[in-house]
C-alpha cells in the first residue's frame, strides 16, 4: 500500500506501528522519526510567511481563515505521481494541516481513487483509538493495537502515583500573543497528571483569553506549550512572557516541546503527561530534559 500522510502524528503513529515503508508522501512539519521526510516526497508546505512572531502568525492565520484563504499548499502535482492508496488527514483543526474538503477536492480534480481515512481525536483515548484505526487502515492491527494498550497502560500508571494527592493548579497555554486557555486532549493530561486545567475544558477546542484571565485563574505552575514549536522556541517565548511580566509572580514557569508532546495527537502524549505528573509534583522526579525546562 502507498500512503500520504497529511498529518505530522499520522506519520509517527505509521513509523511506530510497522508500516514507514509504506508512506510515500508526508508534509513539510512531519518530523518525527528524523528520517520521515528524507524517505518521502513532500505535499504540502505553509502559505505563510517565515519568521513571524506569535502576534503576527495570530494574526495572518485569523486573515487568511476570515477571507477563506488556504493556509497549506497542497502540491497537486506531487500527490499525482505518488499514485496514492490512501491519504491520512484531519477534520480537527484548520490550523494544523490541509482542510479535508481541499485534499478531497484535489483527489477528484486528478481523479485519484486514494481512500481516505480522517481522524478528529479529541480525547486521550480518542488519540488511542485513532492509532488503532491507522494501524488497520495499513493492515498493522496487531501492532497498533499493542501500542494503543501501552499508552493506556501508562496513563494508569501515572494516575496511581499522582492518586489521593492535592490537584496542583496548571495553566498550559497553547499560544501566547494572545494567550488561549488549552482544548481538545490538553487539559485531561493535566488531570491525569494530578492536576486542575485552571482555564480550558477538555474535548473541546482552545480559545483565546486574556492576560487578566491567567491572573485571576490562579494557577500554580505554567506551562508554556504553544502549538508548532520545539523545546527550545518554547523555552524563548517562555522567557519573553516574563521579561514583560505577562505571567503571574507566584507560580512556577515552564516551557515544554509542544510539538513532541502536548499538540499532536500521537504516542507521545503519554511522554507529556509523564512529564506534566514530574512538573506538578517533583518529588516523582525532574522531567525529561528534552521535553521540558523550568524557568522560574
Amino acid at each position: 500500500m502507498r500512503v500520504v500522510s497529511l498529518l505530522p502524528s499520522a506519520t509517527e503513529i505509521l513509523h511506530a506501528v510497522g508500516a514507514a515503508d509504506q508512506v510515500v508522501g508526508v508534509t513539510f512539519e512531519c518530523d518525527s522519526p528524523s528520517s520521515a521526510r528524507r524517505d518521502a516526497t513532500v505535499v504540502s508546505t505553509s502559505n505563510l510567511p517565515t519568521g513571524l512572531t506569535p502576534a503576527e502568525i495570530d494574526r495572518a492565520v485569523r486573515t487568511r481563515i476570515a477571507a477563506g484563504e488556504d493556509l497549506y499548499r497542497l502540491d497537486r502535482a506531487a500527490l499525482s505521481d505518488l499514485d496514492a492508496d490512501l491519504v491520512v488527514t484531519q477534520d480537527l483543526c484548520a490550523v494544523c494541516a490541509v482542510d479535508v474538503s481541499e485534499v478531497r477536492d484535489a483527489l477528484d480534480f486528478l481523479q485519484c481513487r486514494a481512500d481516505v481515512l480522517t481522524t478528529d481525536p479529541h480525547t486521550l483515548d480518542e488519540v488511542w483509538a485513532s492509532i488503532e484505526a491507522i494501524g488497520e487502515a495499513v493492515s498493522q492491527q496487531e501492532a497498533a493495537a499493542a501500542l494503543a494498550r501501552s499508552l493506556r497502560e501508562r496513563m494508569t500508571r501515572v494516575g496511581k502515583l499522582v492518586a489521593g494527592r492535592d490537584a496542583v493548579r496548571c495553566l498550559v497555554l497553547e499560544w501566547s500573543d494572545p494567550p488561549f486557555a488549552p482544548g481538545h486532549w490538553v487539559p485531561e493530561m493535566v488531570s491525569v497528571a494530578g492536576g486542575h486545567s485552571v482555564l480550558g475544558e477538555a474535548g473541546v477546542k482552545s480559545r483565546a483569553t486574556s492576560w487578566r484571565s491567567v491572573a485571576a485563574a490562579n494557577p500554580d505552575v505554567i506551562v508554556v506549550a504553544p502549538c508548532g514549536y520545539a523545546l527550545p522556541e518554547s523555552t524563548h517565548i517562555a522567557q519573553d512572557l516574563l521579561l514583560t511580566n505577562n505571567l503571574p509572580d507566584r507560580c512556577e514557569v515552564w516551557a515544554v516541546d509542544a510539538n513532541a508532546s502536548f499538540a499532536r495527537p500521537g504516542p507521545r502524549l503519554a511522554d507529556g503527561v509523564e512529564a506534566l505528573a514530574r512538573i506538578m509534583h517533583p518529588d516523582l522526579g525532574a522531567p525529561d530534559a528534552s521535553l521540558a525546562t523550568r524557568l522560574r
